[in-house]
């Protein structure tokens, strides 16, 4: 009814606000109207009703707020009812009143707020919280307390630090409940958590409904329940819960504010009450200290202990009140600003509401206050301090740093046990006080988050916030029913056995709870199910989780949550493999024809070198040149084995030849290694060599049908479809390598290593080839953020950790039959790649000798060999240069020696000839 009478009203507003007639014109009265409506004996209608009318006291009696106007406040109780707040908020529209405050109930706020953008007289509600009151779409209507977006912000922060996932809302199914646990729903989503379920209460629940849906409730998997009602008939559902006894250890009660204002409202609950509110976690709107805030409370106390005296009623003040009270304080400097800018005060008739006068409803009595645009500028525009802290709104038109305490319920009273700010998230630290720790000590300031919490139960131990539903249904696994291997999962009527089965079923013995389950086979047994569809049922909700041998991919990760995978399993290549007769040039094997080549070459380049630096001055290095040619090659040959019996008389020759003997000792003894292994181990030998010569290759390649391999051979490795063969168990396998790629078979067969030890284990004609080109393993599926998967996947690394896991392994999957051939593996032949860096050593030893010989001899060559240089200007330098060197270096110093002892005594005697020709002259 409340809803058509708005839009009747609607109808014939629409149209020119500024056509109707101008009345009531003043620039500064001396008395303004304001009304204020909500609801007088609720919980916080009570506590509303004194704290405005304080704060009207308090501005008329401080001339210097509105400079001797006075506030005339007119209050309206609307009896939890909408549609007497229609009702009442028309008869203020009548009076001339400028502005509201209130109204106290987000649905009533929906409803008047129409009324308000028509007539433009602003709405200041200090209890509607409902998020999607927004200033868009209702411009008139101010929030003067903390929007339930913060609030429920503020839960999911609180849900996240003690790492749950799902929760349950219970709320009041209106307007105020509704947008609010939609809020929450939507921050969950962005944390990856989410409402597993959602129980709507009627505004007026009675306590057969309150029963009925807690039970409902009990029988959920999550415990960690978000209560969002009204403080009317909340303590009823906590009083229900206690008796169903869901307020046990195990479960978590999240209450919003609605709690909080009871607790503050009424501290001396009763001792029954008190008992079935133990543990529950609440918020409240945080309000810093001040000397306001201390200066108030003391005049609330004495006024409160008056009305106790008058009419034996006492209670306390909560949040709300301090925000009606802030919102008259608002009101009044926002009037101030208003006249202070020059503009007045003036109503006008609307003109489509003339077309009533005369009707029993007097909506012609309406008045549009001209100023009201001009008014709710002015309010959004304050910056002041009041009870509840500084006021001041941001560009959406909500108060600026929403924060909140968080509390505990706990014995007779509460504890604060952390603030939530809208900047930094949950602290132990108030957030002023936090903001300042942070400008002085950095980020490292007020790291805890939250102090201890008392739950549910008188325990200190978080709850792991889940449980199994108490609904009678067991877990569905499915189970694939597979052709091979059933040592990994067999299945026989209704025997689940293998492997995966024992490893999950010892995984939940390791849990701290149990966990009623059923198998469920998935597939017809004579053919491989679809992994990716098993996984698909758990998407649907047909399964509850998967065991098996399921593979953990990327693709496979985005449909379930997987556990830790318990155990290793890459993909393979398997390929025939024959064994290899020693022969005759057996010992040729163990280097590569390249590796005999380079070493062979080195051998004789170290030889030269040698002979190059020693031949000037070593006796054993000279003689015929078929004699050097031979110690040449008897040197470079017998450092193989350590035997070279010429002495080395030069220190670059020396240098040499320890680098060259300390690369022959490397090289003897890997060869003696490999032939001893050749020459020892039966070898095997395969065509394939492993994955890279197979995937550039043309024959077929088998693989387990319905695997995930095929997609990767064909999207990751590029092998053409064609050449891929679906193959369905073990025995398949076996057929098609014999047969050969020439006869219809396939020439290696690609699958997990797992399966592949298992099949190798008693088929001895076939062994893994290469390496193991992908890691992957096995897991557990679940369901998208199921609980279980974490715990499964802790169990998992207990098993592990204890010996259980290899203890399971081995009773399934440690065959013995061809254990010994498969330890007789191929000798990879010895390669140039492994001991190029000797080489490469060897090589550099050589060159830089060469150059310092080479260095040397030019030297020697200009230093003894000064009169060969003259003699040589026509013979050649180079000729002259090559002889030198062919020289023994003995008889060159010697000839250089004679050469100064003869220059010495031809200038002794060119010398006495001069003296004698000197005397003679003189005489």
């Amino acid at each position: 009814m409340n809803i058509a009478l708005l839009l009747l009203f609607l109808v014939f507003c629409k149209g020119s606000h500024t056509s109707g007639l101008i009345t009531n014109v003043t620039t500064r009265p001396d008395v303004l109207n304001i009304g204020s409506m909500f609801t007088f004996d609720s919980v916080i209608g009570k506590i509303a009703k004194l704290a405005i009318t304080l704060a009207v006291e308090d501005v008329n009696s401080n001339p210097n707020i509105l400079s001797g106007t006075k506030l005339s406040l007119k209050m309206r109780n609307t009896k939890s009812s909408d549609f007497l707040g229609i009702v009442e908020a028309l008869q203020f529209m009548e009076n001339d009143t400028v502005a509201i405050i209130g109204p106290q109930f987000s649905a009533t706020a929906h409803v008047i707020s129409h009324i308000a953008n028509e007539l433009q007289v602003p709405l200041l509600s200090f209890a509607a919280t409902d998020p999607t009151l927004s200033p868009v779409q209702f411009p008139f209507l101010v929030r003067t307390t903390r929007s339930d977006l913060f609030q429920m912000t503020a839960v999911v922060d609180l849900v996240v630090h003690f790492e749950w996932k799902d929760v349950i809302a219970i709320y009041v199914d209106d307007d105020f409940g509704r947008n609010a646990i939609a809020s929450l729903g939507d921050k969950l989503a962005e944390k990856r958590c989410k409402i597993s379920y959602k129980v709507p209460l009627t505004p007026t629940a009675t306590k057969d409904e309150i029963r009925k849906a807690l039970i409902s409730v009990s029988t959920m998997e999550s415990r960690i329940l978000i209560l969002h009602i009204y403080t009317s008939w909340g303590l009823q559902v906590l009083e229900e819960a206690q008796e169903q006894k869901m307020m046990d250890s195990g479960y978590v009660w999240i209450a919003t504010d609605w709690f909080s204002t009871i607790l503050d409202t009424d501290p001396s609950l009763p001792l029954v009450q008190t008992n079935n509110i133990q543990g529950v976690l609440t918020f409240r709107m945080y309000t810093p200290d001040s000397q306001l805030k201390t200066e108030f409370k003391p005049r609330w106390s004495n006024l409160t202990r008056a009305r106790k005296l008058l009419n034996n009623t006492s209670f306390g003040l909560n949040t709300y009140g301090l925000y009606a009270y802030d919102s008259v304080l608002l009101l009044a400097q926002a009037i101030e600003s208003f006249f202070a800018n020059g503009w007045n005060i003036s109503f006008s008739n609307h003109t489509n509401l003339r077309e009533l006068s005369g009707g029993k409803l007097n909506l012609d009595a309406l008045n549009i206050f001209n100023g009201g645009r001009q008014l709710l500028k002015s309010i959004l525009e304050v910056n002041t301090t009041g009870l509840t802290g500084p006021i001041k709104f941001d560009a959406d038109g909500n108060l600026l740093n929403p924060a909140f305490e968080v509390i505990n319920v706990i014995g007779t009273g509460t504890r604060t046990i952390g603030y939530w700010s809208n900047s930094s998230g949950l602290n132990v630290l108030p957030p002023e006080k936090l903001q300042m720790n942070m400008q002085t000590n950095g980020s490292s300031a007020g790291t805890q988050k939250l102090y201890s919490v008392i739950w549910p139960g008188q325990t200190t131990e978080k709850p792991r916030g889940w449980v199994f539903p108490y609904n009678g249904r067991k877990l569905r696994i499915g189970v694939p029913h597979r052709v091979s291997y059933p040592e990994f999962v067999g299945i026989k009527g209704t025997d689940f056995t293998g492997y995966c089965i024992e490893v999950f079923q010892a995984a939940l013995n390791e849990l701290p709870y149990g966990v009623p389950y059923k198998y469920v086979p998935f597939g017809d047994g004579t053919q491989n199910p679809e992994n990716n569809d098993l996984l698909h049922r758990i998407q649907i909700g047909e399964f509850d989780a998967v065991v098996g041998d399921i593979t953990i991919t990327t693709n496979r990760t985005k449909m379930v949550d997987f556990t830790q995978p318990y155990i290793e399993s890459g993909l393979v290549v398997v390929a025939p493999i024959r064994k290899m007769n020693s022969s005759a040039w057996a010992f040729l094997r163990p280097f590569t024809p390249m590796m005999w080549g380079v070493t062979g070459v080195f051998f004789l380049v170290v030889g030269a070198v040698v002979w190059i630096l020693e031949r000037r001055t070593n006796e054993d290095f000279r003689g015929p040149p078929r004699r050097q040619f031979v110690t040449i090659i008897w040197f470079s040959f017998s450092t193989l084995f350590f035997s070279q019996k010429e002495k080395m008389g030069s220190t670059l020759g020396r240098f040499v030849l320890i680098i060259w003997l300390f690369v022959v000792l490397i090289l003897n003894s890997s060869y003696t290694a490999s032939l001893t292994s050749i020459l020892t181990v039966e070898q095997l030998s395969s065509p394939v060599k492993g994955i890279e010569s197979l995937a550039i290759g043309s024959d077929p390649i088998g693989f387990l049908k319905n695997s995930f391999s095929e997609a990767y051979l064909t999207d990751e490795l590029n092998i053409h479809h064609s050449r891929l063969v679906p193959l369905n168990s073990p025995e398949d396998y076996e057929k098609a390598l014999k047969k050969g790629p020439s006869a219809g078979g396939v020439a290696a067969v690609i699958d997990e290593r797992a399966y592949m030890e298992l099949f190798l284990s008693s088929r001895c004609g076939y062994s893994i080839v290469g390496q193991e080109f992908t890691k992957m393993g096995w897991g557990f599926a679940f369901s998208r953020d199921s609980p279980l998967a974490i715990d499964m996947s802790t169990a998992i690394l207990k098993l592990s950790e204890n010996g259980n896991l290899q203890k399971i392994h081995d009773k399934w999957l440690m065959k013995s039959a061809c254990s010994a051939e498969g330890s007789k593996q191929a000798v990879d032949r010895l390669q140039l790649k492994s001991f190029w860096g000797l080489f490469l050593l060897s090589g550099i030893a050589c060159f830089l000798a060469l150059l310092l010989h080479v260095l040397r001899m030019v030297r020697q060559y200009y230093r003894h060999a000064d009169s060969d240089i003259e003699s040589s200007q026509s013979t050649g330098r180079l000729k002259s240069f090559v002889s030198f060197v062919n020289q023994r270096e003995q008889e060159v110093k010697s000839r250089s020696k004679r050469r100064r002892t003869d220059n010495k005594a031809s200038n002794k005697i060119a010398h006495d000839q001069e003296c004698s020709s000197d005397g003679l002259d003189e005489s």
